[in-house]
């Protein structure tokens, strides 16, 4: 007989888990303080994009990220076999673009780790880098092309992702105003602040952003803090750009419904997801660089999201070892939570399965 677990926060993460843990047999309960999606989740760029977003080496963060990519075209024909819902996934490929010589030999190097592990990438210039991408500025030395990289229209990706959940059995409450934790060491009991009150076998926090809130409730460090990240679009009745096209100051991403996204500046604002002037000038200052026909539009959209980090850049996953296991993390996956959604899910579901569990990601790492 399936446990009844408890998921406090219904952006992609936990919609991810509470999915998985349905199909396995379990009842989930998903509890959202406002609307599912509304916050990091429905506000992300739908970048699959391991190779691209880790330039330094193989870890173990890389290794999630791969595994995740490796699990997405299974999971994406589930989600919308079960919704019943379509969303973009695009295998547009990526290129990682470099000016200058020294650069292009950094792209050699990380090209030849990348291949031992997976990608089938390889360094284009000249003629044929501007063959795969035409409108690119000439002042481009060269590119890191990585056929492997995929990208989905997020915002759409989550309400398929939230309609398979209910559509399975999972419970999902919404607009709950806020929510706390009363009790998690022999049961869980949540309440919210509209009075309704919620039990069950165990915890999943999958609050992003918001889960260092609960230091004290369960006495350990939670170091996720949010990261402001500005996003801008523009009109693109054609479209100007191939594939995902990277740089070391952000990307630009071209969608199915006609957009162009750029982004992402980041800074430290804490809660507030104002858009400045000045962050979007930073988006613009770099992206006409690369495409100089940007030079002459504006951004129709801006938009904010608060990405969680945490302080070592991994994401906090598994359970807490005071809970004994009826409280597990699943929070702190900064600008890659739907990258990560499905090996999210399935390293959730495992632990309470089966035990398994990743060390480099335990969420107690920062008390040792």
């Amino acid at each position: 007989m399936g446990e009844t677990i408890v998921i406090m926060g219904g952006g992609v993460v936990g919609l991810s888990c509470a999915f998985e843990l349905q199909k396995r047999g379990h009842q989930a309960i998903v509890l959202e303080i406002g609307r599912c999606g509304g916050q990091a989740s429905g506000a992300a760029a739908g970048m699959l994009a391991p190779y691209s977003e880790n330039v330094e080496g193989p870890d173990d963060f890389f290794r999630l990220c791969r595994e995740s990519l490796r699990l997405y075209p299974s999971w994406r024909d589930e989600v919308r076999q079960v919704s019943g819902k379509t969303f973009e996934y695009t295998d547009s490929g990526s290129l990682y673009i470099a000016y200058h010589e020294a650069d292009r030999l950094a792209l050699e190097g990380r090209r030849l780790w990348q291949n031992e592990h997976g990608s089938s990438g390889i360094v284009l210039e000249g003629d044929e880098l501007f063959r795969q991408e035409p409108m690119l500025s000439r002042e481009v030395k060269a590119a890191l092309y990585t056929p492997e990289e995929s990208h989905v229209y997020a915002p759409d990706y989550v309400l398929a992702l939230e309609q398979a959940c209910r559509l399975t059995g999972v419970r999902i409450f919404e607009q709950l105003g806020s929510v706390t934790v009363d009790k998690w060491r022999d049961d869980v009991v949540v309440t919210a602040e509209t009075g309704w009150s919620f039990t069950g076998d165990r915890l999943i926090v999958c609050s992003g952003a918001w889960a260092q809130e609960l230091e004290e409730v369960f006495g350990i460090r939670i170091p996720v803090y949010p990261i402001r990240g500005q996003i801008c679009a523009y009109e693109a009745e054609v479209k100007p750009v191939q594939h995902m096209v990277f740089c070391n100051q952000g990307y630009l991403v071209a969608k199915e419904n006609g957009t162009l996204v750029c982004g992402a500046s980041e800074d430290v604002a804490g809660f507030d997801t104002t858009v400045t002037e000045r962050g979007i000038e930073r988006l613009r200052k770099w992206n006409k660089q690369a495409f100089p026909f940007l030079e002459e539009r504006e951004p129709f959209h801006r938009w904010a999201g608060l990405r969680p980090s945490t302080q070592d850049g991994f994401p906090l996953l598994g359970p807490l070892e005071e809970s004994g296991g009826r409280v597990i993390m699943a929070a702190g996956h900064y600008r890659n939570g739907i990258l990560l959604s499905p090996v999210t899910a399935q390293v959730v579901a495992d632990y309470i399965d089966n035990g398994s569990r990743l060390p480099a990601f335990a969420p107690e790492r920062f008390s040792y």
